[in-house]
């Protein structure tokens, strides 16, 4: 492990404080940022003595900020970003013989798409290392706003301010159980989607399934919303109901179901985001030329 100098150990202290804050949970910062929970504990209370303030006050139900952690918590943050800013432009004069690219990603992204990717751009710069954080539409979104992540695969259109990159139009499939009387149809017919009870995948404030029933003046019957595709296709395997999923999901699956088109095709279209690809750093820029090996 290297060495941490001391900016480098404030910097981390700052960020346990605020990913504590933002996960409500010592364990959760602690897992984030690759520290044992009592390591976390143990910068937050450092920064408290530093500071002569409580940041935080601590139950058995999680932590909250107070008065004081409230008025330091924004100057922390403005710190973070501006070191990050800084080590941007370290990587830069360093060439690409080191950096972090920060990604947000959902689940068939980050199973079908990015090995390709990473393999691809690892041939040309082994050093590079990667910290992958999995989410739905919405979370992603926040974490490319707040910073967290440098860049995120997301459902367009997104957010008006970010850069983006269009990547892929993917088709909502319907999925039904091998035994369904329309697993031997051509295409499904959206009239039918009510016909059976229906599982939601429902990834954040976007869920382009309900707008198909939007779209066409359908009440599907909802039995189960999750945001787990696999745990949707092994209840639909289970002859629990039907339900839409995107077709890069449906990649190399495991599960006994019959995808089906549906007669009046929908889509997501797919592509990559960010705040602002002029600050990005140069390993961020170069990764994005490696997009068409997903």
């Amino acid at each position: 492990m290297k060495r941490v100098g001391a900016m480098d150990m404030n910097i981390l202290k700052y960020m346990a404080f605020i990913h504590t804050v933002e996960y409500g949970s010592f364990t959760k910062a602690a897992e984030l940022l690759n520290y044992s929970q009592s390591g976390i504990s143990r910068m937050i209370h450092d920064l408290e003595q530093e500071w002569k303030v409580i940041l935080l006050e601590r139950s058995r139900a999680g932590v909250r900020l107070t008065s004081d952690g409230t008025k330091l918590l924004p100057y922390a943050k403005s710190l973070c970003h501006e070191y990050q800013k800084l080590q941007m432009q370290v990587d830069e004069l360093n060439g690409l013989q080191s950096g972090l690219i920060r990604i947000g990603t959902f689940s068939s992204v980050a199973t079908h798409w990015l090995p390709n990717i990473i393999r691809e751009f690892q041939k040309d710069y082994p050093n590079i290392e990667y910290e992958l954080l999995l989410g739905d539409y919405t979370e992603i979104e926040d974490w490319i706003a707040e910073g967290r992540v440098d860049c995120g695969f997301l459902r367009l259109p997104t957010r008006p301010d970010f850069e983006t990159i269009f990547l892929e139009q993917d088709q909502l499939m319907v999925i039904l159980p091998e035994d369904h009387p329309l697993a031997d149809c051509e295409r499904f017919p959206v009239s039918a989607l009510c016909n059976d009870p229906f599982m939601l995948l429902e990834k954040g404030a976007k869920a382009e399934v309900s707008e198909i029933f939007e779209r066409c003046g359908l009440t599907p019957q909802i039995h189960f919303t999750t945001w787990d595709d696999y745990a949707i296709m092994s209840m639909v395997e289970s002859g629990l109901g039907i339900s839409i999923l995107p077709q890069l999901i449906l990649k190399r699956i495991p599960y006994k179901i019959v995808a089906k088109e549906l007669d009046i095709p929908a889509y997501r279209k797919i592509g990559i985001a960010l705040r602002d690809r002029g600050a990005a750093s140069l390993a961020v820029n170069r990764f994005l030329e490696y997009l068409s090996y997903r």
